[in-house]
């Protein structure tokens, strides 16, 4: 008689989680964004191109025009995936097929994609990344843009003007009493700090790991000592630096480059033609002044982008400095961005949210009948809590690529333990009078924990779903350094110009945005809870 009295629970149980997930999964393919790759690493739909950049000014900018480029020239649609974190998110999208597009370097595909030792020659490098990305990924890199981005190592001119530094060799014997700060990548490739050793015999005092901006503002501080710095920075000249000559010729030439899938040149040449008129045409005098329009005038990407391609084009329009708005000035003239990343952003903690509560729930309920295994079960979901948001990103993307599948993923593992708890606790702590009322009369398990428990524990399992929501807001934001989108788009962006503005026109939003979802699921909250219980 128990058994048949659960069967019914079960298979109730089972169908609304089956219906659930399917909706979900519907449901995310209904609001992705058109670029989204779908389930199984499959390309964007034809005629769309996806281009995909680094996490820093020039990269974006460089991306920004191939954008504007290709939408004029060869009336193809583009779908922009700007700011994933660093080399491996970008070559991996385009390596899948995620993606069609990056600006890329050709002493980072030798050295950090291909594995292979250094070399000095630029024609050497590029014939050699050429013919082995064509073989071992059918991905082509089109002719050098015109400048090298290399690494260089810059130091506070009092310091340079104090010890008489011109050349890395001048500064290894005072390494040991410097502070160094350096990017997050420097620090382990093999053309950073690693080779540096190896070349210099170079060790220094301190090692800090910064973001590009700060790295700047600490020197000018007077914070750090040294610091790695790139040939086009437009920062360079205005923090008093001193960039010191590379005497043992360590760094690879870094030739700006667009690398492209095959495929999309077999299928539109037109893309082609239209990336190949800016071969050769960007100087680094040239970059520097566009990088310092992002850097120092906070001036948006597709402005710039925009009057780069006329001034190549005979047309210029001039430098135009961006106008400082007030604060809502600003977010009004956003308004339509703002609005754009917030509902990409609700979307993917909604999606998360639901598929969290789908499994989180029944094994909440599962787990007070089998209480010898809650605690290690509940305490090994809880783990999940202690990975670094954007480690947990980062393990998902060799599974699922970039975009919107490995955010949801990680959104989705951050909600199940405050789900899993509350649910668990609310069963197990159900008014234990009412239970047992219950079964005096003649109610089975299952029809006390349907009618009884399950009401009685819904206001705990509710205030489990609020926490893991309002978690879910904030975590959110970190999707945008692997293409995900939403309101983290204009904070990273903005922290990487030290853009004030630009940040809080994703952080207010957030953080109201998870205000607006606490608020709807307290009603939510009180819609369930059972009538009398105070």
């Amino acid at each position: 008689m128990r058994s048949e009295a659960r069967s019914p629970v079960r298979r109730a149980a089972i169908g609304a989680i089956a219906t659930l997930v399917v909706a979900v999964i519907v449901s995310a393919r209904a609001h992705a964004q058109p670029g989204d790759p779908p389930p199984g690493g499959e390309p964007p739909a034809p005629g769309t191109v996806t281009i995909v950049s680094k996490n820093f000014a020039e990269n974006r900018l460089l991306a920004e025009m191939f954008a504007q480029l290709i939408e004029a020239r060869a009336g193809l649609r583009v779908e922009r995936r700007f700011n994933l974190v660093g080399t491996q998110p970008c070559f991996d999208a385009v390596r899948t097929g995620e993606a069609d597009i990056y600006a890329e370097y050709t002493g980072t595909g030798l050295l950090s994609i291909l594995k292979a030792a250094p070399d000095g020659d630029p024609a050497r490098v590029l014939a050699k990344v050429r013919a082995d990305f064509r073989a071992r990924w059918d991905l082509e890199w089109l002719a050098p843009l015109g400048f090298e981005n290399s690494y260089e190592i810059a130091v506070r001119r009092e310091l340079a003007e104090r010890h008489g530094l011109a050349t890395i060799s001048d500064l290894v014997p005072h390494g040991q009493t410097l502070r160094a700060g350096v990017g997050f990548e420097f620090v382990d490739r093999p053309d950073g700090l690693p080779g540096l050793r190896e070349a210099y015999g170079l060790e220094l005092g301190t090692v800090t790991k910064f973001q590009q901006t700060l790295k700047f503002q600490s020197a000018i501080a007077g914070e750090i000592d040294v610091l790695d710095v790139y040939t086009t920075d437009g920062r360079i000249d205005l923090s008093q630096l001193v960039v010191l000559e590379d005497d043992r010729r360590f760094f690879p030439p870094y030739q700006a480059c667009t690398l492209v899938r095959r495929d999309l040149l077999r299928r539109h040449p037109e893309v082609g033609l239209a990336l190949n008129t800016l071969a050769g045409v960007l100087d680094v005098d040239r970059m520097r002044a566009l990088n310092r329009r992002l850097q120092d005038d906070a001036e948006p990407v597709e402005r710039v982008a925009a009057d780069a391609l006329r001034e190549l084009a005979g047309q210029s329009a001039g430098p135009r400095r961006l106008e400082q708005l007030a604060l809502p000035a600003y977010f009004w003239r956003e308004r339509g961005a703002i609005a754009t990343n917030a509902g990409r952003h609700l979307v993917l903690v909604a999606i998360s949210l639901a598929l969290a509560i789908a499994l989180a729930v029944p094994l909440g309920v599962a787990l007070e009948r089998r209480r010898a295994l809650a605690e290690p079960t509940i305490r090994g979901v809880g783990l999940i809590q202690t990975i670094p948001s954007i480690a947990l990103l980062a393990f998902a993307i060799p599974i699922l690529g970039t975009g919107m599948q490995p955010a949801v993923a990680a959104l989705f593992l951050y909600s199940l333990f405050p789900i899993v708890r509350a649910t668990f606790t609310g069963v197990r702590d159900a008014d234990p009078t009412a239970c047992e009322a219950a079964r005096a009369l003649g109610m089975t398990p299952g029809q006390v924990l349907a009618r009884v428990r399950l009401p009685l524990a819904a206001p705990i399992i509710m205030a489990g779903v609020r926490t893991a929501a309002v978690i879910n807001v904030g975590t959110a934001t970190l999707a945008a350094f692997i293409g995900a989108g939403g309101l983290g788009d204009p904070i990273v962006s903005g922290l990487q110009q030290m853009d004030t503005q630009a940040i809080l026109s994703g952080a207010i939003p957030a953080a109201a945005l998870a205000v607006l979802v606490d608020v709807v699921l307290a009603g939510s909250e009180r819609l369930v809870r059972p009538r009398g219980l105070a």
